[in-house]
């Protein structure tokens, strides 16, 4: 299966967060020029009949089809409800996936979480990148009725931010960065590399001189990117190495970027995830969409 026969895979479950999951991802299945399947996973649950489950998933599938149908009238759109639980059927299907899109929280997360669990199971787990939207201003899910075919407002950002480390991890999130900001016309790609005097230790750097860490930060950055820039020559791509934590500049620079893109792996497995703590951090608090990449 070649990229282009993979589609966007769009996880709806009736919430707020969904919906603005789902209208992200019918207009980034067009950007892309890709298919869009719809999924609602039915989650095994006895106190439910089976029959009654299945409706309910094939009239929120439903909408969901007109809703996009909306936003995007010429594109080609598929729908599956599969009977198992969200982390676990996502994740299968990232196998052949472009790209799952999916919200912060879902109809049973609590208020005061700002990522459920399934959207972090999903993006330590799947085998393709995943965004993970958010909603924006906190709403009522019980108020669904009044917004269910509305579509969401256009994106207002047009920066794509991409954090990049010092290692083999910064080649896939700088493919998926550079992609995604071509694919946007006038859309400027902003590499962010953030060092401090530790992480300079840490790799055989400089220790003791502060400029000379911010130079050779200068440097790797430039190497990084390099090969990249002569790939896409019709991107506007600006380097930001800054001295301080990744985790926090990409949380402040995510409030103005149509999406913030990071690397999943590095580091992640001595937490027990697959999540680096710069990934989870950006993707729990990031005040806008955040792609994570696997790498």
């Amino acid at each position: 299966m070649t990229s282009t026969d993979r589609p966007v895979i769009a996880a709806v479950d009736g919430s707020s967060h969904s919906r603005a999951a789902l209208d992200w991802a019918a207009h980034e299945a067009v950007r892309r020029g890709l298919r869009l399947t719809i999924v609602h996973a039915r989650t095994p649950d006895r106190r439910v009949e089976p029959d009654t489950q299945r409706r309910e998933a094939e009239e929120l599938l439903d909408r969901s089809v007109r809703r996009v149908s909306e936003i995007a009238p010429e594109l080609h759109t598929s729908k599956l409800t599969p009977l198992d639980f969200p982390a676990a059927a996502l994740t299968s299907l990232s196998r052949d996936a472009s790209l799952v899109v999916l919200g912060s929280r879902g109809l049973g997360g609590f208020r005061s979480l700002l990522l459920g669990s399934n959207s972090l199971a999903i993006a330590s787990m799947a085998d393709c990148p995943v965004v993970v939207v958010r909603s924006g201003p906190p709403d009522e899910d019980t108020e669904a009725a009044k917004t269910e075919e509305t579509a969401g407002p256009a994106e207002t950002h047009t920066d794509i931010v991409a954090g990049v480390a010092a290692d083999e991890s910064s080649e896939g999130v700088l493919e998926f960065a550079f992609e995604t900001a071509a694919s946007r016309p006038g859309a400027r790609l902003r590499i962010v590399h953030g060092w401090t005097m530790f992480s300079s230790m840490l790799s055989g750097g400089p220790v003791f001189d502060r400029d000379a860490v911010a130079d050779s930060a200068e440097r790797t950055l430039a190497e990084l990117t390099a090969g990249w820039r002569e790939k896409y020559p019709q991107v506007e791509a600006v380097r930001e190495p800054v001295g301080g934590s990744a985790s926090r500049t990409l949380v402040t620079a995510s409030a103005t970027a149509a999406l913030t893109v990071v690397g999943r792996r590095r580091g992640g497995e001595s937490l027990g995830l697959g999540l680096s703590p710069v990934a989870q951090t950006t993707l729990t608090h990031a005040l806008g969409p955040v792609a994570v990449v696997p790498c």
